[in-house]
């Protein structure tokens, strides 16, 4: 439980692992956070199954206690960003490779319905105006990013409804819901390209090369100018210490770069009841066309 500050804007996202917050939209959060928004993030498993990707950090005790480890590691990159954060209280469903079963009890083994309801009743108390999670593929075919993505769509119906939950507080509608469209094949071409004409090493090409054959992206509607807060993103990213390795992969190329080439984080509408931007134009906020309304409860 947790004191719900009265009035005023409410941003939840929703993520599948400790991490994934700072990954996918952290700059966001850290620009809505020090502009007075109360965000809260929603981490649905403690990350159990996640493999340590970081040298330094692959040490028999590290692998032993890694769940605590990894509050540990959510602790320190909540407060870097300014926001809050609660555990959902699923246990990681890890990786299974091609045809192995889910791991018995695991968050992507639930039925939905059951999943949702403790996203439905942080819903009804937190009563966020904006929700993000990610669009219907997970941004990746992770099961638990897949799972997230089912089990926020069918929380936010669900809080809506009175007649559904009754127990878990009283309804709540979202006004709006967000989808992810983090770390895109957009996103590594530009830096990329960005990169090589001035001459310097991308890492970004062999990925590119290799980037699979998926359906095209949905499209960009909201685009949040938050380059100023790349520094407080790449600072809650390498709090991840088990997942993040400093000088490697993400944390490769020249920042003055990206806030050159690719200043914003990017989403895509997915449910409002706001007016929704017209054909060809794109929202610079989250909370565009509910402002006005804000402080009525």
């Amino acid at each position: 439980m947790f004191t719900r500050h009265p009035g005023g804007l409410r941003l939840l996202s929703v993520h599948a692992h400790p991490d994934d917050e700072s990954s996918k939209g952290a700059a966001t959060l850290a620009r809505y956070a020090a502009e007075g928004v109360d965000v809260l993030v929603a981490t649905c498993t403690g990350g159990e199954r996640g493999s340590v990707l970081n040298p330094a950090m692959d040490r028999p005790e590290v692998r032993a206690d890694i769940a605590r480890v990894r509050r540990e590691e959510m602790a320190a990159a909540r407060e870097i960003l300014g926001v809050r954060q609660q555990f959902l209280g699923f246990v990681d469903s890890g990786m299974p490779g091609e045809g192995e079963p889910l791991p018995e009890g695991c968050f992507a083994a639930q039925p939905v319905e059951l999943a949702a309801e403790p996203l439905v009743a942080l819903i009804r108390e937190f009563r966020p105006q904006v929700v993000i999670t990610y669009d219907e593929t997970g941004g990746y075919p992770h099961p638990d990013h897949v799972m997230t993505h089912r089990v926020t769509v069918a929380a936010v119906e669900a809080a809506a409804d009175p007649e559904r939950h009754p127990g878990l507080g009283g309804p709540w509608q979202v006004a709006k819901l967000y989808y992810h469209l983090a770390l895109s094949r957009a996103w590594f071409q530009a830096l990329h390209e960005a990169m090589t004409e001035r001459g310097l090493r991308s890492e970004m090409g062999e990925l590119l090369a290799g980037w699979p054959d998926t359906p095209p992206a949905l499209a960009t509607t909201t685009r949040i100018a938050c380059a100023e807060q790349f520094a407080v993103r790449d600072a809650a990213m390498l709090a991840h210490a088990t997942q993040v390795q400093p000088g490697v992969a993400f944390m490769a190329h020249p920042r003055d770069i990206e806030r050159e080439v690719w200043p914003t984080e990017d989403y895509h509408l997915a449910r409002s009841l706001a007016p929704a931007p017209g054909a060809g134009e794109v929202e610079t906020d989250l909370f565009a066309g509910l402002r006005a309304g804000v402080g009525a409860g």
